[in-house]
């Protein structure tokens, strides 16, 4: 028998968890689980390089962790687990820090480039400079083959397999080199306001996204709402990123292809085609909302719990290794 290659992803439980978060990583999962040794991990650790409210931080945790569940995580098949439940991520993270990150390596990171300009990189925290690092750490603590993550995030993979070649050259074999999944189509679900930027739950305005929590009539005024490009026909193209973009959520959520749906739409407008992609997202997210529904605060914890005595048990293991290679006593 082929043994499963072991996979690693992790999601910040902050603000409301949309469609760009889930077809983008939830939606895959699933189907992962089925074919790789699976962990699912929350990144609390990582959500807290921006300032939390701290009951906002425990009631997302539980709460993603229930979507996790609703859209088929399997607690039998996967590991689903809280980030900072297992304490050798961030020993792990100071280790790599000390002995093969550089500074060089940080400053050429575009995401903190970016989250930093609101209020300027003198004034954010070193967690939000420092944190490829720890997700590094996640990743090689698992002997992890497989991250599915979105484009944006794959020079943090990149990052980490450059820390690995760099720690199994100085300190002889110790961490598997990952490789990243990155979804082909559909893969960067962008704003409705804006088809310029990715949806994002921290966008100013709650009309950027279609969270999974929406009930319909929130929907069909977001959709309503959506941007869209010149003209009045249904293409797919580059040149009308917002079209694209619309269409591309529907055709994630339907199953349906691209040219059968621009073949419905086929002279009828924006007007139609948007209260077709309303339909589709309402009846997408309804039973995820029921099943939300029938998981419990208790069921959650449970899962959670499990989850962090099975990954601290493989984290103990590479941990003492990565120890005993640098120098420490164990």
């Amino acid at each position: 028998m082929t043994q499963k290659k072991r996979l690693f992803s992790g999601i910040q439980p902050t603000g409301n968890l949309h469609l760009g978060n889930y077809l983008g990583a939830v939606q895959q999962f699933k189907t992962l689980q089925q074919t790789h040794d699976a962990l699912f991990c929350i990144v609390d650790l990582h959500a807290i390089t921006i300032d939390q409210d701290p009951e906002q931080l425990r009631a997302h945790i539980i709460d993603l962790t229930r979507i996790y569940l609703a859209a088929g995580l399997d607690p039998t098949r996967a590991i689903i687990f809280v980030q900072s439940d297992v304490s050798a991520h961030s020993e792990l993270m100071w280790i790599l820090n000390c002995t093969v990150a550089r500074m060089g390596d940080m400053e050429k990171m575009t995401q903190f480039k970016d989250k930093a300009t609101a209020n300027g990189a003198q004034r954010a925290s070193v967690g939000l400079f420092d944190y490829p690092v720890l997700m590094a750490a996640d990743i090689l603590l698992y002997d992890t083959q497989i991250v599915p993550v979105g484009e944006d995030q794959v020079q943090h993979v990149e990052l980490t397999r450059t820390l690995a070649k760099r720690f199994n050259k100085k300190f002889g074999e110790t961490f598997i080199i990952p490789t990243a999944k990155v979804r082909t189509h559909g893969k960067r679900i962008m704003g409705l306001d804006d088809p310029t930027k990715k949806m994002s739950k921290s966008a100013p305005s709650t009309y950027n996204y279609i969270a999974l929590t929406d009930d319909a009539e929130t929907i069909q005024k977001k959709v309503r709402k959506a941007v869209t490009d010149g003209g009045t026909d249904i293409t797919y193209s580059d040149e009308r990123p917002a079209l694209k973009n619309l269409l591309d959520i529907y055709h994630s959520l339907s199953g349906e292809e691209i040219a059968e749906i621009v073949a419905r739409y086929d002279g009828k407008g924006f007007g139609a085609f948007k209260a077709g992609l309303s339909d589709v997202i309402v009846a997408f997210l309804a039973p995820l909302q029921q099943k939300m529904a029938e998981i419990s605060d208790d069921d959650v914890l449970r899962v959670l719990h499990d989850g962090a005595r099975r990954a601290q048990v493989i984290a103990k293991e590479k941990l003492t290794t990565v120890q005993s290679k640098i120098g420490l006593i164990k």
